[in-house]
C-alpha cells in the first residue's frame, strides 16, 4: 500500500506528531515541577553548629634551651634524645685545659697581690711610727697610706678575677636547669662551640610532656569569633581516627602577616595524659563558635541552586521587605537592602516546591556549617520541599562524571 502525502492516513500520522510534540512541549514550560525536572528536599528542624578551623603546630608548654656561656670543645655527652633528666643533672662537659690555666693564673696573681698588701700594712705602720717621732714628713707618711690603699684594691681586683675564673670553669659542666624530657641534642662529642657573639643552643628540655599547647595561626576573619575558654577539637595525622579536646588559653595580638594575608596566634592548652601527642605534630583545629538548637535547616545547595527560568519569576516585593525588617541588622551585615539592590551575606533565596511549580522565597540566614544553614526568618516552614538541584543536571554527572553545575543568585 502506497501512501502520499495527500492520504488521510499521513495527515492523521502527522496531526498526531504536532500534538505528541507540542504535549511534550507544553509539559517542559508550562507543565508542572516534577522530580524528574529538579531534585527536591524537605526541610527540617535540627541542631547546627558553626566552626572556625585552622592548622597548628603542638609545642610543650615550657620548652627550655640549654646553651653554653663559655666556648670549648665537648668532651663528654651524659644524656641523649628522649632522656629524662632532673634540675641539677649534668648533661654535657667541655673541655676545661684553657680555663683551668686561666684560674691558676688568677690564684697567682691573687697571692702577688696578698703579699704586696701586707707589705704595703707594714710600711704605713713604720710610717706611722716614724711621723710620730718627726723622722719623716707628712707627705712621705701619705705616700704610705696611698701605697696600701692601691694594694687593697688590687687584691680585691685579684680575688674578683679568681671568682670570674672560677666560675667559667664552673660553666664547663653544662646542667639541667629544669626536670623533664631531652627533646633536641645540637652537638656531639669532639665539636667546638663558641660562645663569644651569642650563646649556642646545645639541648631543648620540655619540662612536661602531659601537658602540650598548640599554636594555630587563624585569619583575621575569624579571630574575631574566638574568645578564651572555648572548646576545642583537633585532629592529628598519627591518630587520623581520634579526635582530642582543647581550650583557648589566649589569642596574641601579635599579628603575622605574609603575602598580605593577616592571621593571629591562638594559643590552645592540651592535656596529654597518655603522652601521645608529640612536639612539633601538625594539628588540624576546629572551634565551636555558635551554636543553635532545634532550628529550621536549609542545605546550602538550595541556596546555591536557581533554575534556568528564575528571571522570569520575581518574588514578592512585599516578603523581601518583610524578611529584612523583620531580621533586622545583624553582626557583619552591611545594613537593610532594597529588593533591587545586592543582598548582604545574611540573606538568601531558596525556591519552594508549591503547587507544582517552583515558588522564590526570600530569607534570612543565621549560622552554617557549610552543609545546612540557619533560616531565621522567611515565609518557610519544616517540611516544605525546596529545590537542591537540577535532576538532568544530576544525570548527567552520574552518567559522564562532569559535576553538577549550581548556578549562583
Amino acid at each position: 500500500m502506497k501512501i502520499t502525502l495527500r492520504s488521510p492516513l499521513a495527515i492523521l500520522l502527522l496531526s498526531v506528531a504536532i500534538i505528541a510534540a507540542g504535549f511534550v512541549t507544553y509539559r517542559i514550560f508550562f507543565g508542572t515541577v516534577t522530580e524528574q525536572q529538579y531534585r527536591i528536599q524537605a526541610l527540617e528542624n535540627g541542631d547546627i553548629s558553626q566552626t572556625v578551623s585552622a592548622n597548628g603546630t603542638i609545642n610543650p608548654v615550657t620548652l627550655v634551651s640549654v646553651g653554653t656561656q663559655v666556648s670549648g670543645t665537648v668532651k663528654k655527652l651524659y644524656v641523649d634524645f628522649n632522656s629524662k633528666v632532673k634540675k641539677g643533672q649534668i648533661l654535657l662537659e667541655l673541655d676545661d685545659a684553657l680555663l683551668s690555666a686561666q684560674q691558676k693564673q688568677s690564684l697567682a696573681n691573687l697571692q702577688n697581690a696578698q703579699a704586696s698588701l701586707e707589705l704595703a700594712t707594714v710600711n704605713e705602720e713604720r710610717m706611722r711610727n716614724l711621723f710620730a717621732q718627726e723622722y719623716v714628713s707628712r707627705q712621705e707618711l701619705d705616700t704610705a697610706v696611698q701605697a696600701k690603699k692601691s694594694a687593697e684594691a688590687q687584691l680585691n681586683l685579684a680575688q674578683a678575677t679568681v671568682e670570674r675564673d672560677r666560675a667559667n670553669l664552673a660553666y664547663t659542666v653544662i646542667r639541667s636547669p629544669v626536670s623533664g624530657v631531652v627533646v633536641d641534642r645540637e652537638v656531639d662529642v669532639g665539636q667546638t662551640v663558641a660562645a663569644s657573639l651569642q650563646t649556642p643552643t646545645l639541648f631543648k628540655i620540655a619540662q612536661d610532656l602531659s601537658r602540650m599547647q598548640i599554636d594555630a595561626n587563624f585569619a583575621e576573619a575569624d579571630i574575631g569569633s574566638i574568645l578564651v575558654g572555648q572548646p576545642v577539637h583537633f585532629t592529628v595525622d598519627a591518630f587520623p581516627n581520634r579526635s582530642f579536646v582543647g581550650e583557648v588559653k589566649v589569642v596574641r595580638l601579635n599579628p603575622t602577616t605574609q603575602q598580605n594575608v593577616v592571621t593571629y596566634d591562638v594559643v590552645i592548652n592540651v592535656d596529654n595524659p597518655e603522652k601521645i601527642l608529640l612536639p612539633g605534630m601538625t594539628a588540624y583545629v576546629s572551634i565551636t563558635v555558635a551554636e543553635r538548637k532545634d532550628v529550621l535547616l536549609v542545605p546550602n545547595a538550595a541556596l546555591r541552586f536557581k533554575p534556568a527560568d528564575a528571571d522570569l519569576v520575581k518574588p514578592d516585593a512585599n516578603q523581601a521587605n518583610d524578611v529584612i525588617t523583620s531580621a533586622g541588622p545583624r553582626p557583619g551585615a552591611s545594613g537593610a537592602k532594597t529588593p533591587g539592590e545586592k543582598r548582604d551575606g545574611f540573606s538568601g533565596r531558596v525556591y519552594l516546591l508549591d503547587k507544582g511549580k517552583l515558588k522564590p522565597v526570600n530569607v534570612s540566614l543565621g549560622i552554617t556549617d557549610n552543609r545546612n544553614t540557619e533560616i531565621v526568618v522567611g515565609e518557610i516552614k519544616a517540611g516544605d520541599q525546596v529545590a537542591v538541584g537540577d535532576a538532568q543536571a544530576a544525570g548527567n554527572s552520574r552518567t559522564s562524571g562532569s559535576p553538577m553545575r549550581l548556578r549562583m543568585f
